[in-house]
């Protein structure tokens, strides 16, 4: 499966004040050379008003100096702290967890994507005084782990369960985001000093090392730093870090002396080679993280078994192991399908419950940063569509809706009384003992504007709606520049007007979402009569001039989805769609004396669909009518007799998955039981 090569661009409409003092950014890396899509530059895209707009304006204004302050409190498992010791500046041992270097580093690239396009001095100043820092902090050799060097009873590479490779694979992306952003060279060379480092040390393969790393972020950190230096050693670094899974089996006999190692095999993906898996399995953020490495070696080596294992291996998640939010990972304990202890993993296939399902944070995003990659490899548009139900659900569901709380699991339902799981919690928090989530959210909404669009030879492909503007060039050089507008995803009409096109005929790309059916394009008012597919791009080619205008209508009726018969815990019952956007219940929300396990839905509601912009920092919300049926009171054992009585009207309203549990500790549920 060798990919060719392609490139995408869009312009989008006014924006708010504080985005036009953005300059284009400074150090943008080459395109890869076997994708069939190119991504725009870090501030070619942005957005201007709507959804989206509104998520990466909080996450300038409230997240970062949130998550700032987060970082600093003691009572936190990421503590910047650590790097003042590093540093010097202060006394004492290492803080937190040992995955916290991490953490941090993933707050500097969020700031870095929001410094692209904002130019806020703040961010920069911020930036370059945790860098100096983190700069003092590394070894002379160029080694740094916080987790490591504070800690005189641990050595390096002593346990894979340090996360050196994990904190290290994010210094490194974090690195190459803040040189593409500012031009500067100061963590950039922090990053190679730590890259040259690590190639000394794993490239001739030692064996004893062959079971490295526990979360690896530095394969994609590798392959950024790659594409910002040109240094052909550290993609070479990082073919070398994917073939490692799976390469020595387990037990390995190289390391019988060292004490066991705890997560064996399967919870990291590490008993079979990625080339040959055939399931996901196991921890499902280290499943993500090496996927997408593994797609970015793809996408700079076109090798085609490494392609067919990642179409392999999504078409496992995507028809077996994902849930209807594009959640993944399932269990928060248990074994996988080869006999491994796994624990934050996949289950086996269709094993999907609702209110034990652990579907981390990270993980979710994860899945939208793999399939954005295996977008921009294939153009394929069911990739965008499971990015799209990410980012709308799974994916922002973790992040209070004033952008100041966050969640670790991200549930399908919650119930009253009944004891919570591992890092389950009844409300969000501001600390925790693992605050590996917050920033991964962060650097997620400082950053989706790059992928709403795309380029390729003579075309520029929309993937994703909301309000934005893009100017970029095509591939020969051409400008091309689009203005959107659109009240997206509460509402399916988007407007897209060309201010500056090339004098040759030029393809726009507009993707048709998998559940839109009877989708129309029109030009200057006109219609046009080009295929719109669900689950493909609408190909609207033609010679353009500036004030062009192509108009999308999505169809936004509510719709009921229902899980293949063998996900057992989802039988009888339906989700609600509309649009992208998946709705639950919340007990808050119910009439009084009406139980969550009472509610049934009727098989062909009429919904009412309105928007509350007060509401949860503004909704759509659905209501219809439901049903009741007799409760029978509280239960006192296990099983009891169906209690007598006929259904009674009740009126149901529904919002966004996205938006449960800003409210009172409440009940909720994604999936309804049918009448």
């Amino acid at each position: 499966m060798r990919f060719c090569g392609f490139v995408v661009c869009v312009a989008m409409v006014t924006v708010p004040v504080f985005l036009f003092v953005a300059a284009a950014s400074a150090a943008e890396a080459p395109p890869a050379p076997h994708v069939r899509l190119q991504p725009v530059g870090m501030a070619e895209a942005r957005w201007t008003a709507g959804f989206w707009a509104d998520r990466f304006r909080l996450c300038h204004e409230v997240v970062i100096p949130e998550m700032t302050k987060a970082l600093l409190d003691p009572s936190n498992s990421a503590q910047l702290a650590n790097f003042r010791v590093g540093a010097g500046l202060e006394e004492g041992p290492h803080r937190g967890t040992n995955w916290g270097d991490g953490d941090c580093y993933k707050w500097i690239e969020a700031q870095a994507w929001l410094f692209a396009v904002t130019r806020d001095p703040a961010l920069d100043r911020t930036m370059d005084h945790w860098i100096d820092l983190i700069a003092r902090t590394q070894a002379d050799d160029g080694y740094i782990g916080t987790q490591t060097q504070l800690n005189p009873e641990k050595e390096r590479w002593g346990q894979r369960s340090y996360h050196e490779l994990y904190n290290m694979g994010h210094l490194m992306t974090a690195a190459a985001v803040h040189h593409r952003a500012t031009g500067k060279d100061t963590f950039l060379a922090v990053a190679r000093k730590l890259a040259d480092y690590l190639y000394g040390v794993f490239q001739p393969r030692p064996k004893h090392l062959a079971h490295f790393g526990w979360n690896p972020s530095n394969i994609m950190g590798l392959v950024d730093l790659y594409r910002v230096t040109g240094e052909r050693r550290y993609l070479e670094l990082a073919g070398i870090f994917v073939d490692m899974r799976g390469s020595v089996p387990w037990p390995n006999p190289w390391i019988a002396a060292t004490p066991a190692d705890p997560n064996p095999g399967d919870q990291n993906q590490d008993r079979m080679a990625l080339r040959k898996e055939t399931m996901a399995v196991g921890h499902a953020v280290t499943a993500a993280y090496l996927w997408c490495g593994a797609a970015d070696v793809a996408a700079e080596t076109g090798e085609k078994a490494l392609g067919d294992a990642l179409v392999r291996l999504w078409t496992d998640v995507t028809g077996k192991r994902m849930y209807v939010t594009g959640a993944i990972g399932a269990y928060h304990h248990g074994v996988s399908p080869r006999g491994d202890k796994v624990h934050e993993a996949f289950g086996h296939e269709f094993e999907l419950p609702q209110r034990t399902a652990y579907n981390e944070t990270c993980a979710n995003i994860g899945n939208a940063m793999w399939n954005r990659r295996m977008l921009l490899l294939s153009g394929d548009a069911r990739y965008a569509d499971v990015m799209e139900r990410v980012l709308y659900n799974s994916g922002l569901a973790p992040m209070s809706v004033d952008g100041t709380r966050f969640c670790y699991c991200n549930p399908l339902a919650r119930r009253a009384g009944v004891p919570l799981l591992n890092n389950d919690t009844p409300r969000r928090w501001f600390t925790h003992k693992c605050y590996c989530c917050p920033p991964s959210v962060a650097r997620t909404l400082a950053k989706v504007h790059s992928w709403a669009y795309a380029v390729s030879d003579a075309a520029v492909w929309v993937n994703l709606y909301g309000g934005s503007t893009l100017e970029t060039h095509l591939p020969d050089g051409s400008a091309v520049a689009l203005a959107q507008a659109t009240d997206y995803p509460w509402d399916g009409k988007v407007t897209l007007t060309v201010r500056a096109a090339p004098a040759e005929p030029m393809a726009v790309m507009l993707r048709i979402p998998g559940w839109a059916d009877g989708a129309t394009v029109r030009v200057n008012g006109e219609p046009l009569d080009v295929p719109a597919k669900p689950g493909a791009y609408a190909e609207v080619r033609r010679r353009w001039t500036a004030g062009d205008v192509l108009t999308l209508d999505l169809p936004m009726e509510p719709v009921l989805v229902e899980a293949n018969p063998l996900v057992e815990t989802e039988v009888d019952q339906v989700a609600v769609m509309r649009g992208p956007v998946v709705y639950c219940l919340e007990s808050i929300d119910l009439p009084e004396g009406v139980a969550m396990a009472d509610v049934r839905l009727p098989r062909r509601p009429r919904w009412t669909v309105r928007h509350e912009p007060d509401l949860l920092a503004g909704v759509t919300v659905l209501e219809t009518e439901a049903a009741a049926v007799p409760g029978g009171g509280p239960w006192q054992g296990l099983y009891r007799r169906l209690p007598e009585g006929e259904p009674r009207p009740i009126r149901l309203r529904l919002i966004p998955y996205y938006a449960w549990n800003n409210r009172d500790e409440t009940e909720m549920t994604v999936w309804l039981p049918l009448l």
